[in-house]
């Protein structure tokens, strides 16, 4: 469904991404980890198209997306910050984006998951942020695209709507969708993820399974093994007079 060859994007004289091969051929749910600055965010929106690559290509149901824009109505996006107007209410923002995007959006089912109706007639800046991002997901998910992308879709939410999230997350996997997530809850990825890619100073230092990650870096638990593939990288940096370098990203991913 998407592939990415030798993508390298670059922000002035920072390399950010070096490169990225990757493939999301095989529907299920794909984490992309890595430490703060690791490329993950700039990935995802360069399959957006929010970003444009210095080289390199992506292709979406084999579709070249350089120049393109309709391959986007394949794709929902849940941004990690989503920002709307502060005066806007909840069913207002629905209805703008329902007229902006078009088609026969369903919103109706995931705002009674959610609990939304309430808060149907408030507005946006009155909401608790745990609000704003049940209002987010309604948004990213009422338009059932094959494709989805979550940018840290947990923040915020207590534990009822977590398990809700959950248990919408499994349906969708069960309709065939690809649906990639980054996140730094160690123990969502555990329990969700069926592939994980590791990102770290714009290389993929790793995908594949979870069980495969952990018996590589002998590992029990996916914390542990992330932990390994730091350490690794801290000696190679220690090696090259980094040693500095490689704490601060140990202590960024933990």
């Amino acid at each position: 469904m998407i592939t990415i060859e030798k993508l390298k994007k670059s922000f002035g004289s920072q390399e950010v991404l070096k490169g990225i091969n990757l493939e999301f051929q095989r529907p299920g749910i794909t984490a992309i980890l890595g430490p703060n600055g690791s490329g993950k965010t700039t990935l995802i929106k360069s399959i957006l198209g929010m970003v444009l690559p210095d080289k390199g290509r992506i292709r979406v149901g084999g579709e070249d997306v350089k120049g393109g824009w309709a391959y986007r109505r394949q794709i929902d996006y849940l941004p990690q910050i989503a920002r709307f107007p502060e005066n806007l209410t909840v069913q207002e923002l629905i209805r703008m984006i329902r007229d902006l995007r078009g088609g026969r959006p369903d919103a109706e089912h995931l705002i009674r998951r959610f609990g939304l109706g309430p808060f149907l007639g408030k507005r946006l800046g009155n909401l608790s942020g745990g609000t704003r991002q049940k209002a987010n997901i309604v948004l990213a998910l009422m338009y059932d695209s094959p494709v989805l992308i979550l940018d840290e879709p947990t923040s915020g939410l207590d534990p009822v709507a977590m398990l809700r999230l959950k248990e919408l997350l499994r349906q969708e996997k069960e309709k065939g969708k690809h649906i990639i997530v980054t996140t730094h809850i160690m123990g969502f990825v555990e329990e969700m993820a069926d592939e994980v890619v590791f990102l770290l100073e714009g290389h993929i230092h790793f995908q594949g399974g979870l069980q495969e990650l952990k018996e590589k870096y002998g590992a029990n638990s996916l914390e542990l093994a992330i932990a390994r593939i730091l350490q690794q990288e801290e000696l190679g940096f220690k090696a090259n007079g980094h040693g500095e370098k490689a704490a601060a990203l140990v202590l960024k991913a933990l």
